[in-house]
């Protein structure tokens, strides 16, 4: 059974949802208070979590960056807010989707069964499956990183982006994301230092940095990786 941790604040929507979930083969487990659902992410393991941005105590979009900080889960919003910055600000520091509210259950089934399927076939184990080819494979154990099989030598920083780049292939991540996502980076406004690291990472996977096929620059956006 999928194991789904959702922060939402409306217990009957919550029990409304859970219900239908759980009949579904997927288990739900709600917190409302976003602090102890935090800790409950610390503690045990889910698969995947649903979270609404207005909360009690603790914004769902600072919620959503401090997870995604330190723990690789896909994260779905389901949020009423029709805030156009909102949804932005929410994929922009690592959410996977945005449903706004109201929406029908079946809907949302089917966001988490595409969720998952995507993050099936992302190389984040040291061993990736047969149905799947990657130049990079990620071991979070050893916090190393494999490029055609080997192993690369990497500073913290550099092991920071290029994970996080790979969490999510294609994606573009902005300059301020990425140093507000990576510890290693002292300044979080220091979006030079993001160049520079991204410069020898090129330079470590042997880049052609006129025509790079792996670690793209997105001119005014940031960079995103093809894996």
């Amino acid at each position: 059974m999928i194991e789904v941790i959702m922060i939402e604040d409306d217990v009957e929507l919550a029990e409304i949802l859970t219900e239908f979930l759980k009949a579904n083969n997927v288990n739900v487990t709600n917190y409302a208070d976003p602090i102890i659902g935090i800790q409950a992410l610390e503690e045990h393991k889910y698969d995947l979590m649903l979270l609404d941005l207005t909360l009690p105590n603790m914004d769902g979009i600072e919620v959503c960056k401090k997870i995604t900080k330190y723990k690789n889960i896909p994260i779905i919003i389901s949020s009423a807010r029709s805030d156009t910055q909102d949804k932005i600000d929410a994929l922009e520091y690592g959410a996977d989707d945005y449903l706004p509210k109201p929406y029908d259950p079946k809907e949302l089934l089917a966001r988490i069964n595409s969720v998952l399927r995507r993050y099936n076939i992302v190389p984040t184990q040291a061993i990736l499956g047969n149905d799947y080819q990657s130049d990079f494979v990620v071991d979070k154990d050893s916090m190393s990183v494999f490029f055609k099989e080997k192993k690369l030598d990497l500073t913290r920083a550099e092991y920071e982006i290029l994970t996080l780049l790979i969490s999510q292939p294609s994606h573009i991540f902005s300059r301020a994301v990425i140093a507000e996502k990576c510890d290693s980076i002292k300044s979080k406004g220091d979006y030079k230092s993001v160049d520079v690291i991204i410069g020898r990472l090129r330079n470590k996977i042997c880049e052609d940095t006129r025509n790079p096929k792996y670690i793209i620059s997105a001119r005014g956006l940031g960079y995103k990786i093809n894996i």
